[in-house]
């Protein structure tokens, strides 16, 4: 059977992509509370807007840096040398924001990351890198 071209052939170049950690411990208002999980992800969500993606995983494995989000270059970025950068402890609104105008503003390997975001920055072992879900 002959498969039919698909009418748009040309795939939208790959975003920005946000993962948030929502599993056992990021997330978790036993770990953390007073935090608003929900309300930091819709934060997230409106402030990136049609800049990037933004999904929550169930657990990225990397607990003791528990909030984590991992910020992934866009086709564009990795191009220009850009990775995933991971970051921990991503609790305030103010570092939400941060996140979401890296992103508007290209993300890793197209611009920099805020200054206050290098504090968040760790390093993960490559089993749990490459454990990272597409």
């Amino acid at each position: 059977m002959a498969r039919r071209p698909r009418e748009n052939a040309a795939a939208a170049p790959a975003p920005v992509t946000v993962t948030v950690c929502r599993g056992c411990c990021c997330g978790a208002t036993a770990k953390h509370p007073g935090i608003d999980h929900a309300g930091q992800l819709a934060r997230l969500r409106e402030g990136v807007g049609g800049a990037g993606k933004v999904r929550a995983v169930d657990c990225l494995d990397a607990c003791g840096h528990s909030n984590v989000v991992v910020v992934s270059p866009s086709a564009e970025g990795r191009r220009a040398g850009g990775r995933p950068v991971w970051l921990g402890w991503v609790l305030a609104d103010d570092m939400i924001d941060e996140v979401a105008e890296w992103v508007r503003a290209g993300g890793p390997g197209v611009v920099p990351a805020p200054g206050t975001l290098d504090l968040q920055a760790f390093t993960v072992s490559r089993r749990i890198r490459e454990g990272l879900p597409d």
